[in-house]
């Protein structure tokens, strides 16, 4: 039996976070395995400073003995599993220093597990230089990338109208996608999200 101390359980939403702020539900680890919830919702980017005394404040229960504390749920993160505060602090701060319109397609590319991490050895978080670099943008499907690649590429210029009308769009764009990494977008948006391979 789980006996609840926390203002907020793991599986509650954050009431709160209506900016889809990274957040984590961190608990005290001795007092989960001996069948208490103490802790509570935290702003993901700053769960590498919370205490052992802080989680326990407010619960009548004593920190003595606990020493461990561990993100046993998420919100709005990279991931959505169980870490350290260690690792959610380090993937919020990765999150939130892109801009709010590229953080879907970098939790596209962390999901697909096909991104370039970089890490200390206690978590790895997507490399952002490489997130920049490979990212092609947001469209209602590869073809429609692989149109504006030939355009703007300039592939047909100074090719006869007449030869350029029998160009196979297709087929070019089903040999263009083995260089890709092409992701569906998540509601509410639609389309793909184009990453470049290597």
């Amino acid at each position: 039996m789980v006996t609840t101390v926390s203002s907020s359980t793991p599986t509650a939403a954050t009431p709160s976070n209506t900016a889809q702020t990274p957040s984590v539900w961190l608990g005290c680890v001795s007092h989960f395995n001996a069948g208490y919830l103490v802790g509570d919702w935290y702003d993901a980017a700053e769960a590498g400073t919370v205490t052992v005394a802080e989680l326990h404040r407010g619960t009548g229960l004593s920190p003595a003995g606990c020493e461990e504390i561990w993100a046993y749920d998420t919100e709005y993160m990279l991931v959505d599993r169980e870490m350290s505060p260690h690792e959610a602090q380090q993937q919020a701060e990765a999150l939130l220093s892109v801009d709010e319109h590229l953080r879907p397609a970098l939790r596209a590319w962390v999901a697909s597990g096909d991104y370039v991490a970089e890490g200390d050895g206690r978590s790895d978080v997507p490399s952002l230089s490489d997130f920049e670099d490979r990212y092609r943008g947001h469209w209602d499907s590869f073809e429609e990338y692989a149109a504006d690649l030939v355009d703007s590429t300039g592939m047909l210029n100074g090719v006869p109208e007449e030869v350029a009308q029998h160009f196979d769009w297709r087929s070019h764009a089903r040999e263009l996608a083995h260089d890709y990494a092409v992701l569906d977008a998540q509601a509410p948006a639609s389309g793909v999200y184009v990453f470049r391979s290597c």
